[in-house]
């Protein structure tokens, strides 16, 4: 019905990109969404817009340095502490929320749109569609029967295509093979991107345990591996360059944990063997985790998250920074060429 304009399509004058995907699951939409506003920052007024996935609020809300999970949602959570300088939104209806942030931010230069390749209320002016590595579209089938969202041919509505996850070394005839079966047009720009995990961190502010990843490794150490995400393959595939000795505990994607669950972990947790153990686990997870004060501070100090960054593969850093920025810069509401 939106093909046909049967359900109007709202366009606003303000650049906006969408960041979105088609399969159901993580494709690492919130670590572009992070280094869109990395990349942004400096030199816009930015603001993300999320529907806020679990939140127990249902209106529009902007964020401050003390909204919590159940106010916006884990990931704007994780966004707003890691950005505080940046206005973080949250609206179910999207039209609703972009009205709001310009009314509210008058001199607000660029909306990013989270999660919102299906949201077709809005017309964004870029169109981030990402694919997992891992999980091709072109040989996947609509839910139920698959993990497709929508059919694989409205990859047509997007302006970047990102292969996300890929492996560090990827081959040529890789490449090659993806662009060919993604059959894209003339004007869709194509680039590979795998996770980088950076130095571990502790979860909790007040925890004292400032320890590297060299001196951590030193140890020989035994894991405890929480994770509440889609897909946590890849977060024990790095765990496992850190230890082999792993022992694993996930949850459902956005999982909010509760004391039963930390009596669990911190029980898994007291039954290892092993002298030096640790508590590794991902941002996400973290940003839920730390409402438990109550932890003991030894364990406290043993708790450690991971972070992720999107790493551009082939050298095509410059070129993607390139096309947004021109994007940004063409597009505010003080550019000669937006106004013409």
């Amino acid at each position: 019905m939106f093909d046909y304009q049967v359900i109007k399509s709202h366009e606003f004058p303000i650049p906006i990109i969408s960041v979105g995907n088609i399969t159901v699951g993580g494709t690492g939409k919130t670590p572009l969404i992070e280094y869109l506003v990395e990349l942004l920052r400096d030199e816009f007024n930015v603001a993300v817009l999320s529907r806020g996935y679990k939140r127990k609020t249902r209106h529009f809300i902007l964020a401050g340095p003390d909204s919590g999970v159940l106010d916006i949602g884990d990931e704007p959570v994780q966004i707003k502490q890691k950005f505080p300088g940046i206005h973080m939104a949250v609206d179910r209806r999207r039209v609703n929320g972009v009205e709001q942030l310009m009314k509210k931010i008058p001199d607000l230069d660029v909306i990013l749109l989270d999660d919102a390749y299906q949201h077709r209320y809005i017309i964004p002016g870029l169109s981030l569609l990402l694919i997992d590595f891992n999980r091709p579209i072109t040989e996947d089938c609509l839910l139920p029967a698959g993990r497709l969202r929508e059919h694989a041919y409205e990859k047509r509505r997007a302006n970047i295509i990102l292969v996300t996850k890929c492996p560090d070394r990827l081959k040529p005839i890789e490449r090659r093979l993806i662009v060919k079966d993604l059959k894209l047009f003339a004007f869709q720009h194509l680039y590979f991107t795998r996770l980088g995990y950076r130095n571990p961190i502790p979860v909790f502010m007040d925890s004292n345990n400032i320890l590297t990843l060299s001196e951590i490794k030193a140890t020989s150490p035994e894991i405890l591996m929480i994770a509440g995400i889609a897909n946590p393959r890849l977060f024990k595939r790095h765990l496992r360059s850190i230890s082999t000795q792993i022992t694993e505990m996930t949850f459902p994607d956005h999982h909010s944990y509760s004391h039963r669950d930390i009596e669990k972990i911190l029980q898994t947790f007291s039954d290892m063997e092993g002298r030096d153990r640790f508590i590794f686990t991902t941002e996400k997870d973290a940003v839920r985790l730390r409402k438990f004060t109550n932890i003991d501070s030894e364990i406290k100090d043993r708790m450690f998250l991971i972070p992720i960054e999107t790493e551009f593969l082939n050298d095509d850093t410059e070129n993607f920074n390139n096309q947004i920025l021109k994007y940004v810069k063409n597009n505010r509401r003080d550019s000669i060429l937006h106004k013409q």
